[in-house]
């Protein structure tokens, strides 16, 4: 078959990551009556030649995934491609690189930016059998070369694929574990809810004279609709995630009182109305300017960052509350933060919530705010949301630090460790801006 007339055109296989490179030489060559058939990366190019059968291939070197060299290599063992010129067509000119071609498989090599008046006619000559060679020792050489950096490459790639393995497993995990926090989260009131409402019931059934105790109603019906909250908390919570992971909360701003804010989240966790004997102070709430924000948002923040310091502070234990103003342009290291030369480029309100339990492995601390993350072992989950160590579903720090970011500001925790003996304790900061956010 004569390649490259008017009636036969030569079919090239044109395998390049850049578009751009791919639409010149497609072009350059169509001129010439070419038909190019283009890939982006080195496996679709494989599968192309498998399919196609080109006349010519013209190999980009650096790609990513499989290279040029690796794609041109394993092209050599395909049955019907062995014979295939291959081209390599790159931008690598250094000393050295247009043998490391030809050693992986390559027959030709013509070297970036092309010259659009001669590219077409090297084309031509590699169609009519031109072969670029080198000597036999040359070869041997640097098909050492390329043998033991595949062999790196491998080993790079296995390790590359072990972590990611070891992540998918950790992921698994706390899938797995989220399913049973969730399922008990949700089983518990839905338990309280059936019994007292089958007591409310009863009660009312044996009562047929009409005279119902309405103290044993009104205890009944208000530990339904505890329940009841408890499962729309759930619910609402698995919502916000789902809203901050599609990056739709909408926000409704307002001048916000955080030391209000904070002083509601305390009241639901009050230690003496939870049966825990711990002691919670705040500084310098009552000096805070307003925050722009929306304050059950940040009110949510708030009491999920203080709920956890009370269920990972054994009783005895003390819990601070310090707000202070930092200034536009001020610097976390000259402030005393765990952000040393992070700039506060706005000016911000900070509440540090420093409390004195069991703290946090270090490992974990970045952990902590990623979804479903739980520090204690699910087996061990209590839906409690004071009692120390209970659990939770692993969204309360992921939904304040979604919030928080909402409102432009920031969230970072501070630990010297776990340990439930010396109890070295954990502080957690939040920044939020002072100006007014875009919607």
């Amino acid at each position: 078959m004569q390649k490259g007339t008017a009636t036969t055109p030569a079919q090239i296989l044109y395998i390049d990551d850049d578009p751009a490179n791919r639409t010149l030489v497609s072009r350059v060559l169509s001129g010439y009556q070419f038909q190019v058939i283009e890939a982006n990366t080195g496996i679709e190019g494989l599968q192309i030649a498998r399919k196609n059968h080109p006349d010519l291939i013209l190999m980009d070197i650096n790609m990513p995934g499989l290279d040029g060299h690796e794609t041109t290599t394993r092209m050599r063992s395909v049955p019907g491609l062995q014979h295939v010129p291959i081209v390599a067509i790159t931008a690598n000119i250094t000393t050295g690189a247009q043998q490391m071609a030809l050693a992986a498989g390559c027959d030709g090599y013509i070297p970036k930016p092309i010259d659009i008046d001669v590219f077409p006619h090297q084309v031509i000559a590699y169609l009519e059998g031109q072969r670029d060679n080198i000597s036999a020792d040359e070869k041997q050489r640097y098909l050492g070369k390329y043998s033991q950096r595949l062999v790196e490459r491998l080993e790079n790639k296995i390790m590359a694929l072990e972590e990611v393995n070891r992540r998918l497993q950790k992921i698994d995990k706390l899938k797995a574990d989220f399913i049973t926090r969730a399922a008990h989260e949700l089983r518990t009131p839905i338990t309280l809810v059936n019994g007292y409402a089958r007591l409310l019931n009863v009660t009312a059934r044996d009562t047929g004279s009409g005279h119902i105790d309405s103290d044993n109603i009104v205890e009944l019906s208000g530990r339904i609709y505890q329940s009841v909250n408890r499962l729309n908390e759930v619910v609402n919570d698995i919502l916000n995630i789902s809203l901050i992971e599609s990056n739709e909360m909408q926000l409704e701003y307002d001048p916000v009182n955080l030391e209000t804010v904070i002083s509601s989240a305390l009241k639901e966790l009050a230690p003496q109305k939870n049966s825990r004997n711990l002691k919670i102070e705040t500084e310098g709430l009552g000096q805070l300017p307003p925050v722009p924000g929306d304050a059950p948002r940040l009110q949510q923040v708030f009491w999920n960052i203080l709920s956890n310091a009370v269920k990972f502070t054994p009783d005895n234990g003390t819990i601070l509350v310090r707000g202070w103003v930092s200034p536009p342009g001020g610097n976390a290291e000259n402030e005393g933060l765990p952000v040393p030369g992070q700039p506060l480029e706005q000016g911000g309100v900070i509440v540090m919530i420093q409390d004195s339990g069991i703290g946090i492995d270090t490992a974990e601390q970045q952990e902590i705010f990623g979804q479903f993350y739980v520090v204690d072992d699910a087996a061990y989950h209590s839906s409690s949301k004071t009692a120390y160590r209970g659990g939770g579903m692993g969204l309360g720090l992921p939904i304040a630090r979604g919030i928080v970011e909402a409102h432009g500001g920031r969230i970072w925790v501070e630990s010297r460790g776990r340990d439930l003996n010396t109890l070295p304790g954990t502080t957690f900061y939040v920044l939020l801006p002072l100006d007014i956010l875009p919607s």
